[in-house]
């Protein structure tokens, strides 16, 4: 019979996490209520900064074996993911200007704190049971990291395609 030490006090510990985590998204879905300059030229720059991450990442600690397998299905997952959180942003076009403009969608702000605390599960998960589910941490991370580069990539990607094509529609009106 294995024996956990449990803190005494980690309740408060979430708590107060939770608290925190309570307080910002109300700032954050607060300021979501206005309109964003969305920047077709700069779109790219995000997922290419992470592409790089992810490549500098993958070359000095590559992952080994069947971890490969499981980061390729975390890109498809995360580009599924990145392509619904994408599809939740409002775009509009101004008709007089052509100035594009966003404004995310607080359930895409939720769906990333859903990832978070799913991560946040995974990872208490894998440090329990980390010999019964052959996993480690690097592993974890591997996935992890791939699963956020579909994700951003696939987000940027949908912007860019459904904001050049509600351009187009306003310049053909004109």
């Amino acid at each position: 019979m294995q024996v956990q030490a449990v803190q005494p006090n980690a309740w408060i510990q979430y708590a107060v996490t939770a608290i925190v985590v309570g307080i910002v998204l109300f700032f954050r879905i607060r300021r979501m209520s206005k309109d964003r300059p969305l920047l077709l030229e700069r779109l790219w720059i995000l997922p290419a900064i992470y592409g790089v991450f992810t490549l500098v990442m993958y070359w000095n600690f590559p992952p080994s074996g069947p971890v490969w397998l499981y980061c390729g299905l975390a890109v498809m997952i995360g580009a599924a993911a990145g392509w619904w959180r994408g599809r939740m942003m409002r775009i509009t076009v101004d008709p007089a200007s052509h100035a594009l403009n966003h404004r995310p969608s607080p359930a895409a702000l939720l769906f990333i704190v859903a990832l978070v605390a799913l991560r946040a599960g995974a990872r208490q998960l894998a440090v329990a049971g980390e010999a019964s589910l052959h996993l480690n941490a690097m592993a974890i991370t591997d996935v992890l990291i791939a699963f956020a580069l579909g994700l951003l990539a696939t987000q940027r990607l949908e912007m860019f395609l459904r904001a050049r094509r509600l351009l187009a529609e306003v310049r053909a009106v004109r």
